[in-house]
């Protein structure tokens, strides 16, 4: 798919995940179809500078002592450490952190909910990067490249019918590992006096080096400004991926958002750009408003100011919803099969759909274009790893979609 050949939408809805606050829900109903249309973003915004790369040679092949916000245990503020970190293996990349975007998901696994969290830890999964250096046999990316490490890796393998196919994203090569919180070869490219410390979600970007595989590293342009872009390795992406992939909504759908967090906002946005014709934004926090107004919502609606059920404003025939979020260990969520009889859809989507290491580049190349604004999610910067647990607070305020660390060197 060429990246600005974003394909013809279908209707769907989203419906809240579960009760975290950054669930996401949207519902959309197709009144008149009009395919081969491609959508237009927002206003552009003036094209951020890229960040310079440095050169590197000094460090390859050595370890590498830096500072990284480890979690040494559940609900416990992380706690800066000087770390150890090991060259890149076979099929590995170690990478120079320029920024790291925090995700409630980090502060989700911090909390102790996260049935696959490992203490100590590196968290952080959303970040912007440059390759300091490389493994045996890494091809697609040297030194000095810039990327983003994905939480969904993508190996591109002939033999592997995930990332041949079209009705997915989700390669395996490595998630029996990663979800282990080790590297493909089963041990940690980190540690402290000798003790491994565990890496997280195959990313561990809260440090200022981390080591990710190969078919994790999405390779972006050289202009790319990593402290904005960075946004693209989780949330932002998400929200306009389950838009323009998982769901491909149509214009002149009516569409509903239920959350506007970044996530939720992501979603507002790209119902805009896909033309649909009425935009519901439905949060409890009404500061939110003005913003999702200003990305194209038609309509802002706070639930706790009406006792009128949803259900009498859901027309019956069709409509999708797709749930985005990570709910806790557990939790589950049901409905009446005959709310599928009569041709309702239920979906779900990790990171948008995209493939990462095929699609982010694209992503990140209308951003440097002017044709993908996303600079209004950063709300609030940090400086130095050391500042990391004051992005995590800031994050639990509602007027803070992300926060996004700097990390000097």
């Amino acid at each position: 798919m060429g990246r600005n050949n974003w394909p013809p939408a279908d209707e769907f809805m989203f419906s809240p995940a579960s009760l975290l606050p950054w669930a996401l829900s949207l519902f959309a109903f197709v009144t008149s179809p009009c395919y081969g249309l491609r959508p237009r973003y927002l206003p552009p915004l003036p094209a951020s500078p890229g960040t310079p790369t440095q050169p590197m040679s000094e460090t390859m092949g050595k370890p590498i002592k830096c500072k990284a916000a480890v979690a040494w245990a559940a609900n416990e503020p992380l706690k800066v450490e000087e770390i150890e970190v090991a060259p890149p293996q076979k099929g590995e990349v170690r990478v120079k952190v320029i920024a790291n975007a925090l995700c409630h998901t980090d502060v989700y696994t911090l909390s102790g909910q996260d049935a696959e969290g490992m203490f100590p830890s590196i968290l952080g999964h959303e970040a912007g990067c440059i390759v300091e250096s490389v493994g045996e046999g890494v091809t697609s990316v040297k030194p000095g490249d810039k990327v983003i490490p994905c939480y969904t890796p993508e190996c591109k393998q002939a033999e592997c019918i995930f990332c041949q196919s079209t009705k997915t994203n989700l390669c395996p090569t490595i998630r029996a590992t990663q979800g282990k919180g080790v590297m493909p070869d089963g041990t940690t490219r980190f540690s402290i006096d000798g003790k491994p410390i565990y890496h997280f979600m195959g990313c561990s970007t809260m440090a200022e080096y981390t080591v990710i595989s190969e078919i994790s590293a999405a390779k972006i342009s050289d202009d790319a400004d990593l402290e904005k872009v960075c946004l693209f390795g989780c949330g932002v992406a998400t929200g306009f991926g389950a838009v323009m992939n998982t769901c491909d909504v149509e214009e002149g759908s009516t569409v509903a958002v239920f959350g506007l967090g970044a996530v939720g906002l992501a979603a507002l946005q790209a119902a805009k750009a896909r033309k649909a014709s009425r935009i519901f934004a439905i949060d409890t926090n009404p500061s939110k408003f003005e913003l999702a107004k200003q990305l194209g919502a038609t309509d802002c609606l706070n639930p706790k100011d009406s006792e009128t059920p949803i259900q009498q404003a859901a027309h019956r025939g069709w409509g999708e919803s797709c749930i985005i979020g990570v709910a806790a260990a557990g939790h589950e969520i049901s409905t009446r099969p005959f709310q599928l009889v009569t041709g309702r859809i239920w979906k779900g989507t990790a990171f948008g759909g995209w493939k990462s290491r095929s699609q982010v580049p694209g992503l990140v190349d209308d951003y440097i274009s002017g044709k993908l604004p996303i600079d209004h999610y950063i709300t609030h910067t940090f400086e130095g790893v050391d500042k990391t647990n004051d992005a995590i607070d800031a994050l639990h305020h509602g007027g803070c979609l992300r926060a996004v660390v700097t990390y000097s060197h």
